[in-house]
């Protein structure tokens, strides 16, 4: 019995020793509480850093982003041009060829203007065969064209000297002030005109209206080159605005005389 007992004393001795004891069960829980806090702590310095570096991030792409929109290369405004030893300072949208569009000597360029305004063109829209059968373009620009005389008659002495032998001996009274003499037909400008008028001056070679509108020209000299201008017949309803229009050009490329 008594031995018995003591088995059964030691079975449960050796029992109690096996369990853990109520402060080791929980000492593990505590460690792991303890590591879960020192994790988040760590976790939240960086979650911050990160919002900070993506805010940096987004306000240099904010201030760097570019504001312009996708556009072809452009050049100079105005193009120093020399013509006949003459400088002239061209707008370069004015420049009707674009072979002629660059600076330096050239022997001849030929430009464009609104009208009124003088301002270089805007570009050409297309036209179809259909829209030139149904009725002509209207021309609201001046044409200009700058070349070197090579010592060739000057316009004011052509004037002079040269048309006077092939005009009509009667002369017809214009718009407004102007003069109208008529060319020979037999003579090299027949079907054209002389028109002539002061204050302000104007002197222009004009065809006449037949299935085409009628173009005035008028030349000028100044130094090396010859100015020659083309407009439409039909302006010189207003012909004082024209002329007050080919000086204000010729100051603006080259200047007061």
């Amino acid at each position: 019995m008594s031995s018995g007992n003591s088995a059964c004393v030691s079975y449960s001795q050796l029992i109690r020793g096996l369990q853990p004891h109520p402060f080791m069960t929980i000492f593990p829980n505590v460690r792991h509480s303890a590591r879960g806090s020192h994790s988040r702590s760590h976790a939240l310095p960086i979650l911050l850093a990160g919002v900070v570096a993506a805010a940096a991030l987004a306000l240099v792409a904010y201030l760097l982003w570019p504001t312009w929109g996708a556009v072809g290369s452009t050049g100079p405004q105005r193009l120093p041009v020399s013509i006949g030893g003459t400088l002239f300072n061209v707008p370069t949208d004015a420049v009707r060829m674009k072979i002629q569009r660059h600076s330096g000597e050239q022997d001849r360029i030929d430009l464009s203007f609104t009208f009124p305004s003088l301002e270089p063109p805007e570009p050409t829209k297309r036209i179809s065969a259909d829209m030139v059968e149904d009725q002509l373009p209207q021309i609201d620009r001046i044409f200009l064209s700058i070349a070197a005389h090579h010592d060739t008659l000057a316009p004011d002495i052509r004037l002079r000297t040269i048309y006077p032998r092939y005009l009509e001996e009667e002369s017809k009274p214009g718009q407004d002030g102007l003069t109208i003499r008529a060319f020979r037909e037999s003579t090299p400008y027949g079907g054209e005109d002389l028109v002539s008028a002061n204050a302000p001056t104007l002197d222009a070679r004009c065809t006449r209206d037949v299935e085409t509108p009628g173009m005035c020209l008028s030349e000028r000299r100044v130094d090396g080159a010859d100015l020659t201008f083309r407009f439409p017949r039909r302006w010189l309803s207003h012909w004082r605005d024209v002329a007050d229009a080919m000086d204000r050009l010729t100051v603006q490329l080259h200047g007061p005389r």
